[in-house]
């Protein structure tokens, strides 16, 4: 039977980005914690947040990218994959840590990030216009509007690292 192994979060990152390199090959490791919250009310229809924090790794080219332009406070899109982590702690005892192995990374918000932004420093995406519907060629239900704009897709974290995830 197939599985999967998918995880999806938009968040703030709550550090700038710890870089270390590997001792064989020098290859770049980027560490990030991005916070992500849910709001709710209680059984008292008292409204409550709650925040998790998310450990993200990144390597290669994609970490050497989140190093130089993540920084603390900064919206962040991130898709990858869980990995659970088993080490002995001082004491002897097995810790475990469970992780993010980031393969996409797109930051969102602008380059300057201003307070007036809203939601949290995110900016919504200018929208593509709505297909037009004509009746005159049965062929062809919908036009495509005349002047198209490019909507940037993710690209593994390698390109659009500026541009906004259209919503």
């Amino acid at each position: 039977m197939a599985s999967v192994n998918k995880v999806i979060i938009i968040g703030n990152l709550g550090r700038d980005p710890d870089t270390r390199y590997t001792a064989e090959g020098g290859t770049a490791i980027t560490t990030i914690t991005v916070a992500t919250s849910r709001r709710y009310k209680d059984s008292n229809g008292q409204p409550q947040e709650e925040t998790e924090w998310h450990r993200v790794v990144f390597f290669g080219r994609q970490a050497e990218i989140a190093a130089e332009y993540l920084r603390k406070g900064r919206p962040v899109y991130i898709e990858g994959r869980l990995r659970t982590r088993k080490w002995q702690g001082p004491d002897g005892q097995d810790r475990y840590s469970t992780e993010i192995i980031a393969e996409t990374m797109q930051m969102l918000g602008s380059r300057e990030r201003s307070e007036g932004t809203g939601a949290g420093g995110f900016e919504s995406a200018p929208r593509r216009p709505a297909p037009v519907h004509t009746e005159h060629s049965p062929a062809s239900t919908y036009q495509q509007p005349r002047q198209p704009e490019p909507v940037p897709a993710p690209v593994n974290g390698l390109d659009n690292l500026d541009e906004d995830i259209p919503f």
